[in-house]
């Protein structure tokens, strides 16, 4: 998990796939953490991507790395914790999104991955998976 997590902030960008009905939606993220040994990530509530995820929550995410020239993808289920201090955490984790989000704001929308498997791949090497 920590190695999974580190290189999503290395990546700094990564981008999470959704469905609505029968349709893909992907868009950029930036937030991955480790809380009480779980990988959590954040969004808002008001956010398409938030509603998409309620109604199904399993998602993929992709990461690049272009200069190791490796790439992660992610298959897990999202699961929403609405406790303050894990929205407090992730807040202190990503200072710049204090300006749009609080831990107390009806919005801040935390989730753990769970039923993880993510798969480290490169053009040299083969693939590594691991899973949480």
């Amino acid at each position: 998990m920590k190695e999974v997590c580190e290189f999503l902030k290395r990546c700094g960008v990564y981008f999470i796939a959704t469905t609505e009905g029968d349709q893909p939606r992907v868009r950029p993220f930036g937030t991955a953490a480790i809380f009480e040994n779980r990988l959590y990530i954040q969004t808002g509530k008001c956010k398409n991507v938030a509603k998409q995820m309620q109604a199904n929550p399993k998602i993929e995410i992709c990461a690049y790395d272009k200069g190791a020239e490796i790439w992660l993808r992610i298959a897990a289920t999202v699961v929403p914790d609405e406790r303050r201090e894990v929205k407090a955490f992730m807040l202190d984790e990503y200072p710049s999104l204090k300006s749009m989000y609080s831990p107390d704001d009806g919005n801040t929308l935390v989730l753990y991955l769970k039923d993880v498997t993510a798969i480290f791949y490169s053009l040299t090497n083969e693939p590594v998976e691991v899973k949480f």
